[in-house]
């Protein structure tokens, strides 16, 4: 059981977790996976707040009662853009609104992902002394989590090359924490899934994944390509919330002559967790972007995958992540100079003939995975507050 509290500014008797971190599904996401766990080790014996910049998955929160309050979102550069000129005043802004909501929240310990409005949380907690647990998802840190670093307690993170950048003693590899309900009440076959999302079992599926926020190119480079892709495959498209007008211009145009290749093509604007376990079961090759999220969700479920970096990434993180990635031999590089609708098929084809290819990038996805990573930082925070 978890001690009370007596006589604080709120009178409150529970202890308090508080999570901050955004801007993206790939900082948003593993806050919620963290956030399941601790419920699950506490029973309701912890109150979980979270402090971060405005978003729309920041209703998962909310599903979860855990409350949500904000602070201005500004984005620390290494490089000279107008745009500092408004992210700077901005950034102090966003400290001072911190120090006031963490006077009154007052935390027992901040659990930080990094990204636009983390950095003035963990520099107001300093100022309260409260202790501060980051988690890194990248292979190369961004400048919040480097920052931040400086002041706390632990650090994990999720590929080896980061271990470099952050003091040995505090940190731990442990992958990048999966929601749990991922992990449940998967479809039991792949046959299955995909006659659940009404394509021929019979045939072949590739999944393009956009990410959360959906990748422009990615979706251009799918639409400018989708005759020849259904000449070999059936396809499934994430193509992010963003573009969904777009893609649905796209269909009817694209489809007005060609009614025998519709039931081949499906696309989304955003998948939940249950349709993501649909469609990453269904399909035999995944087609991504390399972000940290994409990477260890497309790993759990055993996918062999292409990945493409982002060439704008920060720091060219996704390229240094889909290789040390690739390097376990689960996936197949792509740069974007590369990146050509031959060059793609070949690979996919490739894959899709050599069964044994596919089961040793499958075994080495699964490798990678650390479906634990939750759990083992949920226990790490937890551990604060006893």
């Amino acid at each position: 059981m978890f001690q009370s509290i007596e006589g604080d500014l709120t009178g409150r008797m529970k202890k308090r977790i508080l999570l901050t971190g955004g801007g993206t599904g790939g900082h948003i996401y593993p806050l919620l996976a963290v956030a399941d766990e601790i419920k699950r080790m506490t029973q309701g014996e912890v109150e979980i707040l979270y402090l971060g910049t405005k978003h729309t998955l920041n209703e998962e929160f909310v599903k979860r009662d855990i409350q949500v309050y904000r602070v201005a979102s500004s984005k620390l550069r290494r490089y000279f853009a107008l745009a500092n000129f408004i992210d700077i005043p901005k950034f102090f802004f966003s400290f001072f609104q911190a120090l006031f909501r963490l006077y009154f929240l007052m935390p027992d310990v901040i659990f930080s992902k990094g990204g636009p409005g983390a950095l003035a949380v963990v520099l107001a907690a300093r100022f309260y002394f409260i202790p501060v647990i980051i988690h890194e998802s990248d292979a190369v840190p961004g400048l919040t989590n480097k920052i931040s670093a400086i002041f706390t307690k632990r650090i994990f993170i999720a590929f080896k090359t980061a271990a470099s950048y952050f003091k040995a003693s505090k940190t731990t590899l442990v992958g990048n924490p999966i929601r749990h309900e991922l992990f449940l009440n998967r479809p039991p076959d792949m046959e299955g899934a995909k006659a659940r999302l009404r394509f021929d079992s019979k045939k072949p599926l590739v999944l393009f994944l956009g990410g959360s926020q959906g990748a422009a190119r990615l979706n251009t480079f799918v639409f400018d390509n989708l005759e020849g892709f259904l000449n070999v495959t059936q396809v499934f498209h994430l193509v992010g919330e963003g573009n969904i007008k777009e893609a649905q211009e796209f269909v009817k145009f694209f489809f007005k002559d060609k009614g025998d290749l519709q039931g081949r093509y499906q696309f989304a604007g955003f998948l939940d967790a249950e349709r993501s376990k649909i469609v990453l079961t269904a399909a035999n090759v995944v087609v991504s972007r390399a972000g940290s999220g994409a990477i260890f969700e497309v790993a759990s479920f055993g996918k062999p995958s292409i990945l493409i970096p982002l060439p704008e990434a920060a720091s060219d993180h996704q390229r240094i992540n889909a290789y040390e990635y690739a390097r376990g031999g689960a996936a197949v590089v792509i740069e974007e100079t590369n990146f050509t609708f031959n060059v793609v098929r070949i690979q996919i084809e490739n894959l899709l003939k050599d069964a044994e290819a596919v089961r040793r990038m499958s075994e080495a996805a699964r490798n990678f995975a650390k479906p634990e990573a939750a759990e083992i930082i949920a226990r790490q925070i937890v551990e604060f507050v006893r």
